[in-house]
Protein backbone atom coordinates (compact mmCIF):
# COMPACT_ATOMS: atom_id res chain seq x y z
CA UNK A 1 0.00 0.00 0.00
CA UNK A 2 1.26 3.48 -0.83
CA UNK A 3 2.31 5.22 2.36
CA UNK A 4 1.53 8.91 2.57
CA UNK A 5 4.25 11.21 3.87
CA UNK A 6 3.50 13.06 7.06
CA UNK A 7 1.85 16.33 6.13
CA UNK A 8 -0.37 18.87 7.84
CA UNK A 9 -2.36 19.25 4.64
CA UNK A 10 -3.43 15.65 4.15
CA UNK A 11 -5.73 16.28 7.06
CA UNK A 12 -9.45 16.79 6.46
CA UNK A 13 -9.00 20.50 5.79
CA UNK A 14 -6.37 23.00 4.71
CA UNK A 15 -8.32 25.94 6.04
CA UNK A 16 -10.25 24.83 9.08
CA UNK A 17 -8.94 24.90 12.62
CA UNK A 18 -10.24 21.40 13.20
CA UNK A 19 -7.51 18.82 13.73
CA UNK A 20 -9.69 15.76 13.99
CA UNK A 21 -8.75 13.04 11.52
CA UNK A 22 -11.54 11.52 9.41
CA UNK A 23 -13.28 8.44 10.77
CA UNK A 24 -11.86 5.32 9.12
CA UNK A 25 -14.20 3.53 6.72
CA UNK A 26 -15.20 0.25 8.34
CA UNK A 27 -13.88 -1.98 5.58
CA UNK A 28 -13.60 -5.57 6.66
CA UNK A 29 -10.02 -6.14 7.69
CA UNK A 30 -8.94 -2.73 6.35
CA UNK A 31 -9.92 -0.18 8.98
CA UNK A 32 -6.73 -0.67 10.98
CA UNK A 33 -4.60 -0.12 7.89
CA UNK A 34 -6.41 3.06 6.92
CA UNK A 35 -6.39 4.32 10.49
CA UNK A 36 -2.64 3.91 10.49
CA UNK A 37 -2.41 5.82 7.23
CA UNK A 38 -4.49 8.68 8.60
CA UNK A 39 -2.48 8.88 11.80
CA UNK A 40 0.72 8.87 9.74
CA UNK A 41 -0.28 12.15 8.11
CA UNK A 42 -1.11 13.99 11.28
CA UNK A 43 2.33 15.59 11.71
CA UNK A 44 4.47 17.72 9.37
CA UNK A 45 7.34 16.13 7.46
CA UNK A 46 10.85 16.56 8.83
CA UNK A 47 11.83 19.00 6.09
CA UNK A 48 8.64 20.97 6.48
CA UNK A 49 8.98 21.04 10.25
CA UNK A 50 12.60 22.18 10.02
CA UNK A 51 11.66 24.98 7.65
CA UNK A 52 8.89 26.12 9.97
CA UNK A 53 11.19 25.99 12.98
CA UNK A 54 13.62 28.33 11.24
CA UNK A 55 10.77 30.62 10.27
CA UNK A 56 9.43 30.63 13.81
CA UNK A 57 12.85 31.40 15.25
CA UNK A 58 13.17 34.35 12.88
CA UNK A 59 9.69 35.55 13.76
CA UNK A 60 8.56 35.68 10.12
CA UNK A 61 8.58 33.76 6.88
CA UNK A 62 11.85 34.05 4.91
CA UNK A 63 11.44 36.39 1.96
CA UNK A 64 11.43 34.70 -1.44
CA UNK A 65 14.40 35.49 -3.67
CA UNK A 66 13.87 36.71 -7.21
CA UNK A 67 15.27 34.12 -9.62
CA UNK A 68 18.47 35.54 -11.09
CA UNK A 69 20.40 32.42 -12.14
CA UNK A 70 18.12 29.92 -13.84
CA UNK A 71 20.99 27.58 -14.75
CA UNK A 72 21.95 27.14 -11.09
CA UNK A 73 18.40 26.11 -10.20
CA UNK A 74 18.14 23.79 -13.18
CA UNK A 75 21.45 22.11 -12.35
CA UNK A 76 20.47 21.63 -8.69
CA UNK A 77 17.53 19.27 -9.35
CA UNK A 78 16.67 16.22 -11.41
CA UNK A 79 12.92 16.73 -11.79
CA UNK A 80 10.57 19.63 -12.37
CA UNK A 81 6.93 19.34 -11.37
CA UNK A 82 4.69 21.90 -13.04
CA UNK A 83 1.23 23.07 -12.22
CA UNK A 84 -0.73 23.62 -15.45
CA UNK A 85 -3.30 26.41 -15.05
CA UNK A 86 -1.43 29.70 -14.75
CA UNK A 87 1.97 28.12 -15.47
CA UNK A 88 1.61 26.25 -18.78
CA UNK A 89 -1.66 27.79 -19.97
CA UNK A 90 -4.49 30.09 -19.03
CA UNK A 91 -7.84 28.63 -20.03
CA UNK A 92 -7.17 27.31 -23.54
CA UNK A 93 -4.36 29.76 -24.30
CA UNK A 94 -0.73 28.67 -24.06
CA UNK A 95 1.53 31.02 -22.10
CA UNK A 96 4.34 32.46 -24.24
CA UNK A 97 7.63 30.59 -24.33
CA UNK A 98 6.46 27.43 -22.59
CA UNK A 99 7.26 24.88 -25.35
CA UNK A 100 10.77 26.28 -25.79
CA UNK A 101 11.36 26.20 -22.02
CA UNK A 102 10.26 22.58 -21.74
CA UNK A 103 12.50 21.67 -24.69
CA UNK A 104 15.42 23.33 -22.90
CA UNK A 105 14.84 21.36 -19.73
CA UNK A 106 14.50 18.07 -21.59
CA UNK A 107 17.74 18.81 -23.46
CA UNK A 108 19.43 19.05 -20.08
CA UNK A 109 18.12 15.61 -19.12
CA UNK A 110 15.47 16.78 -16.67
CA UNK A 111 12.37 14.74 -15.91
CA UNK A 112 9.18 16.77 -16.37
CA UNK A 113 5.92 16.02 -14.56
CA UNK A 114 2.66 17.94 -14.79
CA UNK A 115 0.35 18.02 -11.79
CA UNK A 116 -3.00 19.79 -11.82
CA UNK A 117 -5.79 20.17 -9.29
CA UNK A 118 -8.32 20.47 -12.10
CA UNK A 119 -10.38 17.27 -11.99
CA UNK A 120 -12.59 17.91 -15.03
CA UNK A 121 -10.33 15.84 -17.29
CA UNK A 122 -8.60 12.47 -17.05
CA UNK A 123 -4.90 12.06 -17.72
CA UNK A 124 -5.70 10.92 -21.25
CA UNK A 125 -7.86 13.99 -21.85
CA UNK A 126 -5.12 16.28 -20.53
CA UNK A 127 -2.72 14.61 -22.95
CA UNK A 128 -5.05 15.62 -25.77
CA UNK A 129 -5.17 19.19 -24.45
CA UNK A 130 -1.38 19.39 -24.52
CA UNK A 131 -1.48 18.04 -28.06
CA UNK A 132 -4.06 20.64 -29.09
CA UNK A 133 -1.73 23.33 -27.78
CA UNK A 134 1.12 21.94 -29.88
CA UNK A 135 3.00 19.96 -27.22
CA UNK A 136 3.66 16.24 -27.02
CA UNK A 137 3.41 15.12 -23.39
CA UNK A 138 3.26 11.46 -22.38
CA UNK A 139 0.21 10.42 -20.37
CA UNK A 140 2.50 8.95 -17.72
CA UNK A 141 3.91 12.45 -17.11
CA UNK A 142 0.47 13.88 -16.25
CA UNK A 143 -1.18 13.66 -12.83
CA UNK A 144 -4.58 15.27 -12.33
CA UNK A 145 -6.56 15.32 -9.10
CA UNK A 146 -9.17 13.14 -10.85
CA UNK A 147 -6.50 10.43 -11.06
CA UNK A 148 -5.44 11.13 -7.47
CA UNK A 149 -8.97 10.40 -6.21
CA UNK A 150 -9.00 6.98 -7.88
CA UNK A 151 -5.40 6.26 -6.82
CA UNK A 152 -6.22 7.10 -3.22
CA UNK A 153 -9.18 4.71 -3.19
CA UNK A 154 -6.89 2.01 -4.56
CA UNK A 155 -4.28 2.75 -1.88
CA UNK A 156 -6.78 2.06 0.92
CA UNK A 157 -8.23 -1.05 -0.77
CA UNK A 158 -11.66 0.54 -1.18
CA UNK A 159 -14.04 -2.41 -1.66
CA UNK A 160 -15.06 -3.06 -5.25
CA UNK A 161 -18.60 -3.89 -4.09
CA UNK A 162 -18.97 -0.36 -2.74
CA UNK A 163 -19.90 2.60 -4.96
CA UNK A 164 -18.59 6.13 -5.36
CA UNK A 165 -20.97 9.07 -5.73
CA UNK A 166 -19.36 11.76 -7.88
CA UNK A 167 -20.02 15.46 -7.67
CA UNK A 168 -17.78 16.48 -10.52
CA UNK A 169 -17.17 16.03 -14.20
CA UNK A 170 -16.10 13.42 -16.70
CA UNK A 171 -12.44 13.27 -15.66
CA UNK A 172 -13.28 11.71 -12.29
CA UNK A 173 -15.65 9.18 -13.87
CA UNK A 174 -13.05 8.06 -16.41
CA UNK A 175 -10.34 7.57 -13.78
CA UNK A 176 -12.69 5.65 -11.47
CA UNK A 177 -13.70 3.42 -14.38
CA UNK A 178 -10.07 2.74 -15.28
CA UNK A 179 -9.41 1.80 -11.64
CA UNK A 180 -12.35 -0.62 -11.66
CA UNK A 181 -14.65 1.22 -9.23
CA UNK A 182 -18.42 1.45 -9.46
CA UNK A 183 -19.74 5.01 -9.57
CA UNK A 184 -22.88 7.05 -10.00
CA UNK A 185 -23.64 10.74 -10.31
CA UNK A 186 -21.43 13.10 -12.29
CA UNK A 187 -22.74 15.21 -15.19
CA UNK A 188 -25.83 13.02 -15.66
CA UNK A 189 -27.20 14.33 -12.35
CA UNK A 190 -26.84 17.89 -13.58
CA UNK A 191 -30.35 17.96 -15.00
CA UNK A 192 -32.03 16.32 -12.02
CA UNK A 193 -34.34 18.39 -9.86
CA UNK A 194 -36.06 17.85 -6.55
CA UNK A 195 -39.78 18.51 -6.34
CA UNK A 196 -40.14 19.82 -2.81
CA UNK A 197 -43.68 18.96 -1.78
CA UNK A 198 -45.15 17.88 1.57
CA UNK A 199 -43.97 14.46 2.64
CA UNK A 200 -41.31 14.14 -0.06
CA UNK A 201 -38.51 11.74 0.94
CA UNK A 202 -35.36 11.48 -1.18
CA UNK A 203 -33.93 7.99 -1.53
CA UNK A 204 -30.20 7.34 -1.87
CA UNK A 205 -28.00 4.30 -2.56
CA UNK A 206 -26.92 2.74 0.72
CA UNK A 207 -23.99 1.01 -1.03
CA UNK A 208 -22.20 4.33 -1.62
CA UNK A 209 -18.99 4.18 0.41
CA UNK A 210 -17.39 7.41 -0.79
CA UNK A 211 -18.45 10.78 -2.13
CA UNK A 212 -15.83 12.42 -4.36
CA UNK A 213 -16.27 16.16 -4.90
CA UNK A 214 -14.43 18.10 -7.59
CA UNK A 215 -15.00 21.10 -9.80
CA UNK A 216 -18.48 20.79 -11.29
CA UNK A 217 -20.08 23.15 -13.81
CA UNK A 218 -23.30 21.14 -13.47
CA UNK A 219 -23.54 21.58 -9.71
CA UNK A 220 -27.09 21.72 -8.33
CA UNK A 221 -29.20 21.17 -5.24
CA UNK A 222 -29.94 17.54 -6.18
CA UNK A 223 -26.22 16.73 -5.95
CA UNK A 224 -25.83 18.57 -2.67
CA UNK A 225 -28.67 16.64 -1.09
CA UNK A 226 -27.65 13.26 -2.53
CA UNK A 227 -24.05 13.63 -1.44
CA UNK A 228 -25.15 14.87 1.96
CA UNK A 229 -27.41 11.86 2.51
CA UNK A 230 -24.62 9.43 1.57
CA UNK A 231 -22.09 11.02 3.92
CA UNK A 232 -24.49 11.49 6.84
CA UNK A 233 -26.47 8.26 6.63
CA UNK A 234 -24.16 5.62 5.15
CA UNK A 235 -21.92 4.35 7.97
CA UNK A 236 -18.30 5.34 7.41
CA UNK A 237 -18.90 6.97 4.03
CA UNK A 238 -15.77 8.90 2.96
CA UNK A 239 -15.89 12.55 1.93
CA UNK A 240 -13.06 13.06 -0.57
CA UNK A 241 -12.22 16.38 -2.23
CA UNK A 242 -10.03 16.60 -5.31
CA UNK A 243 -9.02 20.11 -4.17
CA UNK A 244 -10.21 23.18 -2.29
CA UNK A 245 -9.05 25.80 -4.80
CA UNK A 246 -10.96 29.05 -4.34
CA UNK A 247 -10.64 30.07 -7.99
CA UNK A 248 -9.72 28.52 -11.33
CA UNK A 249 -8.84 29.64 -14.87
CA UNK A 250 -11.73 28.72 -17.16
CA UNK A 251 -10.75 31.55 -19.49
CA UNK A 252 -7.75 33.85 -19.69
CA UNK A 253 -9.97 36.89 -19.11
CA UNK A 254 -10.76 36.47 -15.40
CA UNK A 255 -10.79 34.13 -12.43
CA UNK A 256 -13.77 31.84 -11.85
CA UNK A 257 -15.10 30.16 -8.71
CA UNK A 258 -13.10 26.96 -8.16
CA UNK A 259 -13.72 23.46 -6.84
CA UNK A 260 -13.52 24.74 -3.28
CA UNK A 261 -16.96 26.27 -3.68
CA UNK A 262 -18.51 22.85 -4.40
CA UNK A 263 -16.57 21.22 -1.57
CA UNK A 264 -17.67 24.02 0.76
CA UNK A 265 -21.33 23.34 0.05
CA UNK A 266 -21.01 19.69 1.10
CA UNK A 267 -18.91 20.66 4.11
CA UNK A 268 -21.63 23.08 5.15
CA UNK A 269 -24.41 20.51 4.95
CA UNK A 270 -22.54 17.55 6.48
CA UNK A 271 -20.36 19.37 9.04
CA UNK A 272 -17.64 16.89 8.04
CA UNK A 273 -14.22 17.96 6.79
CA UNK A 274 -13.11 16.42 3.48
CA UNK A 275 -10.00 14.36 2.86
CA UNK A 276 -8.14 16.35 0.19
CA UNK A 277 -6.13 14.28 -2.33
CA UNK A 278 -4.98 17.13 -4.60
CA UNK A 279 -2.42 19.81 -3.82
CA UNK A 280 -1.24 20.74 -1.21
CA UNK A 281 -1.79 17.20 0.14
CA UNK A 282 1.39 15.13 -0.19
CA UNK A 283 -0.49 12.13 -1.58
CA UNK A 284 0.41 12.90 -5.20
CA UNK A 285 3.97 13.81 -4.24
CA UNK A 286 4.48 10.46 -2.52
CA UNK A 287 2.84 8.68 -5.44
CA UNK A 288 5.21 10.37 -7.90
CA UNK A 289 8.28 9.77 -5.74
CA UNK A 290 7.48 6.06 -5.54
CA UNK A 291 6.55 5.71 -9.22
CA UNK A 292 9.65 7.41 -10.61
CA UNK A 293 12.07 6.68 -7.77
CA UNK A 294 12.57 10.39 -7.15
CA UNK A 295 14.24 11.86 -4.09
CA UNK A 296 12.06 14.85 -3.22
CA UNK A 297 15.07 17.05 -2.45
CA UNK A 298 15.92 16.66 -6.15
CA UNK A 299 12.57 18.11 -7.24
CA UNK A 300 11.61 21.70 -8.00
CA UNK A 301 7.88 22.45 -7.80
CA UNK A 302 6.81 25.25 -10.14
CA UNK A 303 3.40 26.81 -9.61
CA UNK A 304 1.35 30.00 -9.52
CA UNK A 305 -0.51 29.44 -6.25
CA UNK A 306 1.00 29.87 -2.82
CA UNK A 307 -1.52 27.85 -0.79
CA UNK A 308 -1.57 24.84 -3.13
CA UNK A 309 1.45 24.62 -5.46
CA UNK A 310 4.13 26.15 -3.24
CA UNK A 311 2.78 24.55 -0.07
CA UNK A 312 2.63 21.23 -1.95
CA UNK A 313 6.32 21.50 -2.75
CA UNK A 314 7.30 22.65 0.73
CA UNK A 315 5.33 19.89 2.43
CA UNK A 316 7.15 17.38 0.23
CA UNK A 317 10.61 18.81 0.95
CA UNK A 318 11.15 20.17 -2.58
CA UNK A 319 12.64 23.38 -3.92
CA UNK A 320 9.88 25.79 -4.96
CA UNK A 321 9.51 28.39 -7.71
CA UNK A 322 6.52 30.73 -7.95
CA UNK A 323 5.62 32.16 -11.34
CA UNK A 324 3.60 35.37 -11.46
CA UNK A 325 1.76 34.40 -14.65
CA UNK A 326 -1.25 33.02 -12.78
CA UNK A 327 -3.29 33.90 -9.71
CA UNK A 328 -0.54 35.29 -7.44
CA UNK A 329 0.71 38.84 -7.89
CA UNK A 330 4.03 40.22 -6.63
CA UNK A 331 2.05 42.38 -4.22
CA UNK A 332 0.31 39.31 -2.76
CA UNK A 333 3.61 37.44 -2.47
CA UNK A 334 5.30 40.30 -0.62
CA UNK A 335 2.31 41.16 1.56
CA UNK A 336 3.03 41.08 5.32
CA UNK A 337 -0.07 38.89 5.64
CA UNK A 338 1.43 36.16 3.44
CA UNK A 339 3.25 33.45 5.39
CA UNK A 340 3.99 31.13 2.43
CA UNK A 341 7.26 32.06 0.75
CA UNK A 342 8.77 30.03 -2.13
CA UNK A 343 12.51 29.63 -2.53
CA UNK A 344 12.36 31.73 -5.70
CA UNK A 345 9.91 33.69 -7.79
CA UNK A 346 9.94 34.87 -11.39
CA UNK A 347 7.59 36.45 -13.91
CA UNK A 348 6.86 33.39 -16.03
CA UNK A 349 8.29 30.01 -16.96
CA UNK A 350 10.05 31.28 -20.08
CA UNK A 351 12.39 33.33 -17.86
CA UNK A 352 14.42 30.11 -17.78
CA UNK A 353 15.45 30.96 -21.34
CA UNK A 354 16.89 34.37 -20.49
CA UNK A 355 18.10 34.32 -16.88
CA UNK A 356 21.73 33.29 -16.84
CA UNK A 357 24.42 33.44 -14.21
CA UNK A 358 25.90 36.93 -13.84
CA UNK A 359 29.29 37.22 -15.48
CA UNK A 360 32.14 38.46 -13.32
Amino acid sequence: MLQVRASPTFLPSTTSSSSQAPTPFPFSGKSQRRSGLVSAVAAPSANCAARRSVMAAAGAAPVAAKLEDADALIDSVETFIFDCDGVIWKGDKLIDGVPETLDLLRSKGKRLVFVTNNSTKSRKQYGKKFETLGMSIDEEEIFASSFAAAAYLQSIDFPKDKKVYVIGEEGILKELELAGFQYLGGPTDGDKKIELKPGFYMEHDEDVGAVVVGFDRYFNYYKVQYGTLCIRENPGCLFIATNRDAVTHLTDAQEWAGGGSMVGAILGSTKQEPLVVGKPSTFMMDYLAKKFGITTSQICMVGDRLDTDILFGQNGGCKTLLVLSGVTSLQALQSPDNSIQPDFYTTQLSDFLTLKAATV
